[in-house]
């Protein structure tokens, strides 16, 4: 199939799917078709990480997961907000247990010195959230290591972060590394000669997409090499939260206006990630969307062959050989 053909295909199936969504949420807004995690399941004692901790999702993972019982490592590029949140959630809910650490998931260097201290006070980590993430940056933007920012923060700083932790859920009893992707992973391509779009034109929607397919396969590709721990890739939903401050424009006016009438808060946007870190018996490898396992997943998203692919050039770009990723 053609290049042009492909692209053609993949935005008749995105519109299709987007007022599936659209209609979904119009349902949600009035009551109907929700799924929320409705069982108490506890998890006393176990430890979490969650990247992106301070607002949005990953601040609201961290307040429900903090009143059923865990202690929660919130990461945080910028450790003052990341303290304030944590306050925030104290306010809400007075015995969380927390600890806030700096983490700038952009920055390889910042992800390895936080690998390194990381065993110095814990003994075992049991769920790592890799939440955190930039959407649709306008201008072509690159990491201090040089990469294409929302490929480097999205994709290569958790799959470097991942490589650090594991050690440490290998200890636990019931470990799970939980990928947030998106909806918009169905649009994605890995652009294997241009990652960094240094070739071809930037396109800040291309790179998004591309980032969250990176997610995806990076969970299917985990969950084949490891199986002590469970992986599973999630899209939260359209959610009303800052990662789509970059949207700007006519594009922006829309964006608020159908946002406000019909996107989720953060409390329905967290139920599918608290679905995949309490539910028991999930599969590993496996992509859930309003929780329950989603098998609308083209092509890309069942591509061995590029899962691998990024695996081994994945390594090369945090610099770790592929056959060392594992513990």
């Amino acid at each position: 199939m053609s290049a042009s053909l492909r692209r053609i295909k993949i935005e008749i199936l995105t519109v299709c799917l987007f007022i599936i969504e659209f209609f979904t949420n119009i349902l949600r807004f009035i009551g109907l078709g929700r799924r929320y995690y409705k069982k108490d399941n506890r998890i006393d004692g176990k430890i979490v990480l969650i990247t992106g901790a301070n607002s949005g999702i990953g601040l609201e993972a961290t307040y429900q997961l903090c009143k059923r019982g865990a202690k929660v490592v919130m990461c945080c590029r910028d450790l003052e907000k990341g303290r304030q949140a944590a306050n925030n959630v104290r306010r809400r809910f007075r015995t969380a247990d927390i600890d806030v650490r700096q983490l700038d998931l952009s920055c390889l260097s910042s992800i390895r010195q936080f690998g390194k201290t990381l065993a110095d006070h814990y003994d075992r980590v049991d769920i790592l959230i890799n939440n955190a993430g930039v959407m649709m940056c306008p201008k072509r933007t690159t990491s201090s290591d040089g990469y294409e920012l929302q490929f480097a923060t999205n994709h290569l700083g958790h799959f470097l972060l991942t490589h650090h932790v594991l050690p440490l859920m290998i200890n636990s009893d019931d470990g799970r590394i939980i990928n947030v992707s998106s909806i918009h992973h169905i649009r994605g391509r890995i652009f294997f000669d241009d990652i960094n779009f240094t070739k071809k034109p930037y396109d800040p929607v291309e790179a998004y997409c591309q980032s969250k397919l990176a997610n995806v396969l990076f969970t299917r590709q985990l969950a084949k090499q490891i199986s002590t721990v469970k992986v599973y890739s999630l899209n939260p939903g359209t959610i009303n939260t800052n990662l789509t401050r970059y949207i700007r424009g006519f594009k922006r006016i829309i964006f608020n206006i159908i946002g406000f009438l019909f996107n989720l808060d953060v409390y329905w946007g967290v139920q599918t990630t608290l679905f995949c870190a309490l539910e028991p018996s999930l599969k590993s490898g496996k992509y859930y969307s309003n929780c329950k396992e989603d098998n609308c997943l083209f092509n890309e998203s069942l591509d061995d062959d590029a899962a691998q692919r990024l695996w081994e050039i994945s390594c090369q770009m945090v610099g770790i050989k592929s056959d060392k990723y594992l513990p």
